[in-house]
């Protein structure tokens, strides 16, 4: 995964993209006028579309060929922070990019006004671009978002994106499932809106043969464990933290569900990370299969 990190210079950056002594919150507003009356006149004010797109967890290379074509075509890209710097770079430098992105605990635009932003552009008649970190439909409030601009007769539609579970797994070199191992895959929150608590139903979730993939859950590790741990799940369970992944930046930290928790403390990772919990994650790159798990004839007779 070496390589050359690739920018795009300061339009890929909310900071720089948005004159001195104003707010993103404010920048977001006026680039949003200046567009709608750039693009009014010039579309005879006719409507124009919205694409809500999957970025992939980072890789250009991950793209689909839609989301790229689109993407070269928009007239205007509205983004989230973790739309990766190679991704960024994939735009045309003429394409106007708006930054809306948001972290933990900071919410510079807000979800309501970046719905309002979507719907404003769309009725100015421009083709906008919605990218979005991995796939818009798994955990990206891409529901909510079609929503707010379909109601506003504004034509929308999803693009998919390769999610960060498949991402991770394809880096790591390991499946999401495997005969044996894994006969289902669940991808879950580890992260309520504004810091509520989970109420995940932990008695299904503590599976050993369905594979977990828990977004957004590093502040909430500790629980989340102890919680399956206390449901039935085996504590020696494998484990695969992987943050940024796909990107030169990827790091991965394996350890069994009862300890990841102090794993993480004594080695945090920088946002985003994922956690593929189970038998699958022992196969994943550097990580020894534990003795007895995954050899061809075990589990055979479940398969038939």
């Amino acid at each position: 995964m070496a390589g050359k990190m690739v920018t795009n210079g300061a339009a890929t950056s909310g900071a720089a993209a948005r004159p001195p002594g104003k707010t993103a919150r404010e920048a977001v507003q006026g680039l949003a006028a200046h567009e709608a009356a750039a693009r009014t006149a010039a579309s005879g004010g006719g409507v124009g579309r919205v694409h809500l797109i999957g970025a992939g967890p980072g890789d250009p290379e991950l793209l689909t060929l839609r989301a790229l074509r689109l993407l070269q075509q928009a007239d205007v890209v509205v983004h989230d922070r973790l739309v990766s710097d190679e991704v960024m770079a994939c735009i045309p430098a003429h394409v106007r990019r708006i930054p809306v992105g948001k972290a933990a605990g900071f919410h510079p635009v807000p979800q309501e006004q970046i719905n309002a932003l979507l719907v404003e552009l769309g009725l100015s008649g421009l083709t906008v671009a919605r990218l979005k970190g991995g796939d818009p439909t798994i955990f990206g409030r891409g529901g909510e978002e079609f929503e707010a601009v379909t109601a506003a007769g504004i034509p929308c539609d999803y693009v998919p994106g390769i999610t960060a579970a498949q991402g991770a797994a394809a880096s790591a070199r390991f499946p999401l499932t495997h005969r044996g191992l894994a006969t289902g895959l669940r991808h879950v929150t580890g992260h309520r809106a504004r810091d509520a608590a989970l109420d995940l139903d932990w008695a299904s979730l503590a599976d050993p043969q369905t594979t977990l993939a828990v977004y957004m859950g590093a502040a909430n590790m500790t629980e989340i464990a102890a919680e399956l741990i206390r449901h039935g799940m085996p504590s020696d369970l494998p484990v695969l933290a992987v943050s940024q992944a796909s990107t030169p930046q990827e790091q991965r930290l394996h350890a069994t569900l009862q300890d990841i928790p102090d794993a993480l403390a004594r080695r945090p990772l920088p946002a985003p990370v994922l956690f593929i919990l189970g038998h699958v994650a022992a196969l994943a790159e550097d990580c020894a299969l534990p003795q007895g798990v995954g050899r061809p004839e075990w589990r055979l007779v479940a398969h038939g």
